[in-house]
């Protein structure tokens, strides 16, 4: 019994160490290729600026969307009142803001990263900051002020 229960822990501790190995060899050329990528992004930061406004503008509205569909459906469910009232008026609202926030966030990027000298610049790194932690955080709050049991940003929304 006991070369068993010693075969198993050798047998664990053989295979946490093949994988820490694993993650080391995968991590480590990984690593380099992220280095070298971002040194050729800032040596070209001109000609790749206007591609990292325009997926900032992606990312945001998916982001924002999602937010505001979740937001939109949990005043329905919940029914209320200014939303039973306005409903139309509601979604107007919801896609004014969400593409005025992914516009903004676009504009602020760009900005940004107007000078490789001055990287990180705090702008881009606020806006990045607000644009990725502001939906996540009203969704996660939104599901605990709605008594839903283990709020996940990830979840997708019931109806």
């Amino acid at each position: 019994m006991a070369t068993r229960r010693a075969r198993s822990i050798w047998s664990r501790r053989e295979t946490q160490s093949r994988a820490l190995l694993f993650a080391v060899g995968v991590i480590t050329p990984a690593g380099i290729l992220v280095v070298n990528a971002s040194a050729f992004v800032m040596r070209n930061l001109a000609q790749f600026r206007l591609a990292i406004a325009a997926c900032a503008l992606i990312s945001s509205l998916v982001l924002n969307g999602l937010t505001a569909s979740w937001l939109l459906r949990l005043a329905r469910r919940k029914a209320l009142p200014l939303y039973v009232a306005h409903p139309d008026w509601a979604v107007i609202l919801a896609t004014v803001l969400v593409l005025a926030t992914s516009i903004g966030a676009a504009i602020f990027t760009f900005i940004g990263m107007r000078d490789p000298n001055r990287l990180p610049d705090g702008l881009a790194v606020l806006t990045a900051f607000l644009a990725l932690f502001v939906p996540l955080g009203l969704t996660y709050l939104s599901r605990i002020l709605s008594g839903q049991p283990r709020p996940s940003p990830f979840d997708p929304p019931t109806n």
